[in-house]
């Protein structure tokens, strides 16, 4: 009974904000052309690093979901910096993330993952412009609809823009991350209501090891960002400190199998080694970072 009422209590807080997290990730996918994506999001240089880690932070995409958009900047000759901004700042937050996180766990927590998505974001890119790698530029994919070059443009009325719109929020979205966003649920209610959890957490997860914990945890364990928020205050609730929380919000998004594979075949062991080095070490020190921050 404890565990369906935590259940409860946790739904009837997320699913307004993430409602209408759904709405404005249906809004952005509709109105932001995928033009204006593919041409700022695969430029080279700084410029090209800093829209892939602004247009990530806000785009409704999960870590699998950013992976085909990644290879698509690949084949038309991106660097590697956008690639890896992108791959970091998507998956790490959302809209829809952010409004639970919000909800959740406060004004200070929604505002430290942002600029921290878009400060890992910024640096990955600029380290992986510097690497050796040389990039590809394929030729341009047909329409699949008309078989035509993908640079003319589909008209649409008013009233097909608010249908897709409405579509991708309440259908395409919660096909996508509605199971995982339910599981965190459960996993958070778990966690919170069943007692030898808390105490092993209050136990062993203090200081220092539950940083190590929260790191591992989210290396190991794929959750997408909207479904990682719950399972955190969950944590929280049961000892867990805010800077391990952080830690765990940070990297628990951005990895998953796919992306691992995905990046060890397409850019190289060497692209790997670096994405997981710097998501490690720049979660842990953002995580010390925001713990740090909490008496002032």
């Amino acid at each position: 009974m404890n565990f369906l009422t935590v259940f409860w209590h946790y739904l009837v807080e997320i699913i307004p904000a993430l409602a209408f997290g759904f709405f404005l990730s249906g809004i952005i996918h509709e109105l932001v052309p995928d033009e204006w994506v593919k041409k700022n999001l695969g430029q080279k240089g700084l410029m090209g690093v800093f829209y892939a880690t602004i247009t990530g932070a806000l785009l409704p995409i999960c870590c699998w979901g950013s992976l085909p958009i990644a290879i698509s900047f690949y084949k038309k000759g991106s660097r590697l910096g956008p690639i890896l901004a992108f791959l970091v700042a998507t998956p790490a937050t959302s809209v829809s993330a952010l409004l639970v996180t919000y909800k959740l766990l406060g004004i200070k927590f929604a505002l430290f993952i942002f600029f921290a998505v878009i400060l890992m974001g910024m640096i990955i890119g600029i380290i992986g412009n510097r690497l050796s790698f040389k990039p590809r530029n394929d030729t341009i994919e047909s329409c699949p609809h008309c078989k035509e070059s993908t640079k003319h443009i589909h008209k649409r009325s008013f009233f097909q823009r608010v249908s897709s719109i409405l579509k991708f929020s309440f259908v395409d979205m919660p096909r996508e991350i509605g199971l995982e966003t339910l599981l965190g649920i459960v996993l958070a209610a778990l966690v919170a209501s069943f007692a030898p959890i808390g105490a092993w957490v209050r136990n062993n997860l203090s200081g220092f090891s539950g940083y190590i914990f929260a790191l591992i945890f989210g290396l190991l364990i794929y959750i997408c960002s909207t479904a990682t928020v719950p399972l955190v205050d969950a944590f929280i609730k049961q000892g867990l400190g805010q800077g391990a929380a952080m830690v765990l919000l940070l990297a628990g998004p951005v990895t998953s199998y796919g992306t691992i594979l995905v990046l060890k075949k397409e850019f190289g062991v060497k692209a790997l080694l670096l994405y997981l080095t710097f998501i490690s070490v720049s979660s842990l020190s953002l995580g010390y970072i925001f713990d740090f921050c909490k008496f002032f």
